[in-house]
């Protein structure tokens, strides 16, 4: 920092990131945003979306695959109501996103004029996790710092920041405070125990991985986990990440999103066991009970909020991948077994050639791609046509 010249909250601020590691920038450029983008620093790259929808959708991809948060820079309300639909995406991808929004001029706020983002902490929720404008302009770089905190911290997720336009030209107090914050969260030993006591009682037990055991890094300790039980592995419904090898033996599909075919899914184990997921995402509304009687259900998760939504079931609240770690040396061996391949339904396959099923494409597409291809679906209402057409083999693809 130069102290012979005037330190502005917009060098405060790109030196923040700088020091965050956020050098890429998302957007769709407006023109509350232009003070905060002039000057626009060369070691930084601004990816250039022509609406903002697409400028949170390629932030969500970027986060994930990186696995670091990523900055989006939206326009006013205008460009905030654009993104919205991803911005939800977002959050229940659980991706950390940092969404700046612009707003106009601090001195024309009070008058509601062209471009004034009204109750701008008001538009983005319910699905950020924080939404703030400073109070004051020299309050934006600590304002930053504590929404990539708050992205960061599980569960991870979007955070909004209005920023008026003429925060940027204005002195800043020094440069910001780094801080780091924890991204895991330690499971309870002696509700550890508990869990433990109970899966090595039971007599039929069945696992239910969901996305956050795979985002967790969860991967292969889950297959140690189920290979040491010996029992079967169920998909989470509507999950957006696969946390274990749909060719592995023990896989057993996916179960279906509705509480009365799922419960009927259900029958015969005496206890599910769920692990890094909702209990359960549902949709749409068919009737029954939650879970079959003679079946207990216990929940592994990270989101308090997923375990204090569950309709039914004891919640175990701890990074997933730690608390197979802590779970898997108090539980026993189970003996050797046998493991019938999954009956799938037979492939639709067009006998015209003139319609062609979901089935037979995806069946296509999984024979011609290579062993590295990263499949992103849009197909919730053939994603079990999918799962069963694509052999998903590896984390994070």
């Amino acid at each position: 920092m130069n102290h012979n010249t005037l330190f502005t909250v917009q060098e405060a601020t790109y030196e923040l990131l700088r020091r965050l590691g956020l050098t890429t920038i998302f957007g769709n450029l407006g023109s509350t945003e232009l003070p905060f983008l002039k000057n626009f620093p060369s070691d930084f790259q601004y990816v250039l979306a022509l609406q903002e929808a697409s400028a949170v959708a390629m932030a969500d991809g970027f986060a994930q695959a990186a696995g670091t948060p990523a900055l989006v820079n939206l326009h006013t309300f205008a460009g905030v109501g654009n993104g919205m639909g991803n911005i939800s995406g977002a959050y229940m991808n659980k991706t950390p996103l940092i969404i700046l929004g612009g707003n106009q001029t601090r001195e024309m706020l009070v008058g509601d004029v062209y471009l004034t983002n009204v109750e701008e902490t008001t538009l983005p929720k319910p699905w950020v996790k924080w939404s703030y404008q400073p109070v004051r302009a020299e309050d934006v770089p600590a304002a930053i710092m504590r929404a990539y905190a708050v992205a960061l911290q599980p569960p991870a997720g979007p955070v909004f920041l209005s920023v008026p336009l003429d925060d940027w030209d204005k002195p800043a107090l020094g440069s910001a405070v780094v801080r780091t914050v924890s991204t895991r969260v330690a499971p309870d030993p002696g509700r550890v125990k508990g869990f433990a006591d109970k899966i090595s009682s039971a007599s039929n037990p069945v696992l239910i991985y969901g996305p956050d055991l795979e985002k967790a890094g969860g991967w292969d300790i889950g297959i140690r986990f189920a290979e040491k039980l010996q029992i079967p592995v169920l998909f989470s419904p509507f999950t957006e990440r696969i946390s274990f090898p749909v060719t592995h033996p023990q896989f057993q599909g996916s179960l279906p999103p509705a509480i009365g075919p799922l419960s009927k899914r259900l029958r015969g184990f005496d206890l599910a066991i769920v692990i890094g997921a909702q209990a359960f995402r549902y949709y749409p509304y068919v009737a029954g009970p939650y879970l079959p009687d003679g079946t207990e259900l216990l929940q592994i998760t990270a989101d308090p909020n997923e375990a204090g939504t569950a309709f039914v079931g004891d919640s175990l609240l701890g990074d997933p991948q730690l608390a197979l770690e802590a779970l898997i040396d108090l539980v026993p061996d189970r003996p050797k077994r046998g493991w019938p391949s999954l009956r799938l339904p037979p492939l639709k396959i067009s006998s015209d050639g003139e319609v062609l099923y979901a089935d037979e494409a995806f069946s296509a597409l999984d024979d011609s791609r290579p062993a590295d291809t990263v499949l992103v679906t849009e197909t919730t209402s053939n994603v079990t046509e999918l799962l069963n057409a694509w052999g998903i083999a590896a984390p994070g693809s």
